[in-house]
């Protein structure tokens, strides 16, 4: 931890010492009194900076730990992929936002009760919270830009360190902890904090609202089919779902109440059908391009979903696809560069045997179509995702050549983006898309160029993903997070 500003004296609350704990609940109820109470004293202080002004001394508290010591190698259940260290010594991971991680922090600290045989420690770690996301929840306090106050604000509090905030630990650089021991999760607490903040700006809603289960889409249309298929929920008592939230954090469980359009819209704007524990379906539109998808999955992540999947638009490459053609991808042909310095291309993207099951189980449900009647509309093959959007204008010899010798059948700008990116974050992923134009055949994207068959299937393409995600949902979570998406050495914390 690296001190800025003036050599003043540092002034913080008392958190106490480490307790041990063996009860996964108690546990998470101590990590959200001491989050509360550190939050709470940087908070107090700042709005008495503000209305007082630059006081003689900084202020600081530190994000709560959940830390493990284990001396021995724990025999635990092969099939899991999480939820166990590999070897004896101490991990650790800060903890932010408790209340939004409760149901996850109780379930991973009861996996490591339960199969190392150890406590875990709960108390205040090395990393002071930054006075930006200790103030974030409160809608009553802003920060002032750097130059508005009277001194420097990281004269007197910790401001937010990009340094210590990176991907060091899912890109497996070896990351350790401030005091040599090892890490436990896959974010720490300020990485956390970075996209919680990033996903508010970028989608308009609140982190609370999303769910377990996220849909990406390239087209608007599909936002659309979203609302009407939650209205349709929402009137149905039985469907398990209890409200339906837009973007600007519009809320309803009336499936006829209105929703007033925002005056701006956000750059992704992210929709959510909600359900009791966060097992409803979240939609997100990241519009085109990789960098969009690089930014939502980045930032989507640290909540840990338990998939996601790419429902959009793609041009297909065969000529005996037809404009509304589905594509179940297996493999991807990276072209997007946009994660080439985290994720190097030559990394294999595998398909992950649960969600590709449950996409093809929900295309033939709803086209009522099986096995080999099934390929009539739907290929199972590569694409590819490239950063160029009007890839047709240029020397058409160099790409035909790569798509044709990587067997594609469609390609699009966000869907390997998307996959490769769950494949780093431990995300499981998937991609079905529909064929909405045949470029190297003439069926450019253009007015009045969709067949009925197109819009029937475009239609139907969103209720095939949220179907898939309700499959999914019925599946345990030891089953849906694949082993394959684990390396040599990760993280007990899934």
């Amino acid at each position: 931890m690296k001190d800025v500003g003036p050599n003043l004296p540092i002034e913080t609350p008392d958190q106490g010492d480490h307790l041990p704990f063996t009860d996964a609940a108690e546990a998470v109820d101590h990590l959200l009194r001491l989050y509360e109470d550190a939050t709470a004293f940087v908070r107090d202080r700042f709005v008495a900076t503000i209305t007082h002004g630059e006081p003689d001394r900084r202020y600081r508290a530190f994000y709560p730990e959940i830390r493990l010591t284990t001396t021995t190698f724990a025999k635990t259940d092969s099939r899991l992929s999480f939820g166990h260290v590999a070897e004896p010594g101490t991990y650790a991971t800060t903890v932010t936002r408790p209340d939004l991680f409760r149901n996850y922090l109780t379930q991973q600290i009861r996996l490591l009760i339960e199969n190392h045989s150890v406590p875990v420690e709960i108390g205040p770690s090395l990393t002071p919270i930054p006075v930006h996301f200790a103030v974030t929840n409160d809608a009553g306090v802003t920060i002032p830009q750097e130059g508005a106050l009277d001194f420097p604000l990281r004269d007197v509090f910790d401001v937010p360190d990009l340094t210590t905030t990176n991907d060091d630990i899912v890109n497996g650089m070896g990351y350790l902890n401030e005091d040599g021991s090892g890490p436990l999760a896959p974010f720490t607490a300020q990485r956390i904090d970075y996209s919680l903040a990033r996903l508010a700006h970028y989608t308009a809603t609140a982190p609370e609202h999303f769910q377990n289960h996220v849909l990406f889409t390239n087209y608007q249309f599909y936002v659309d089919e979203f609302e009407s298929y939650a209205r349709r929920m929402l009137a149905d008592p039985e469907s398990g779902y209890t409200s339906f939230v837009s973007t600007g954090n519009t809320e309803i469980t009336d499936s006829e109440a209105s929703i007033a359009p925002l005056a701006k819209m956000p750059q992704m704007p992210a929709y959510h059908l909600k359900r009791e524990g966060q097992g409803g379906i979240t939609l997100v539109n990241i519009g085109v391009g990789p960098s969009n998808a690089k930014t939502a999955t980045d930032h989507i992540a640290v909540l840990r979903p338990h998939a996601w999947i790419m429902v959009g638009h793609c041009a297909g490459l065969r000529n005996s696809q037809s404009l509304g053609d589905f594509v179940l991808a297996h493999a991807y042909l990276r072209e997007d560069k946009v994660l080439d310095d985290d994720l190097p291309v030559w990394v294999p993207i595998p398909p992950l045997a649960e969600i590709q099951v449950a996409l093809e189980r929900a295309v033939a449900e709803a086209t009522e179509l099986q096995g080999y009647e099934l390929k009539r509309i739907m290929r199972t093959g590569t694409v590819a995702s490239v950063d160029n959007r009007n890839w047709e204008l240029r020397d058409q010899r160099g790409p035909v050549q790569r798509l044709s010798q990587s067997r594609a059948v469609a390609l699009d700008m966000e869907s390997a983006t998307i996959a490769a990116n769950g494949f780093r974050f431990r995300v499981p992923y998937g991609t079905l898309l529909c064929v909405s134009d045949k470029p190297l055949h003439g069926e450019l994207k253009l007015p009045g160029m969709a067949s009925d068959f197109y819009k029937t299937q475009v239609a139907r393409h969103l209720l095939i993903g949220i179907r898939a995600m309700e499959l999914l949902r019925e599946m345990p979570l030891e089953r849906i997070h694949s082993r394959k998406l684990r390396s040599f050495e990760e993280t007990a914390f899934l």
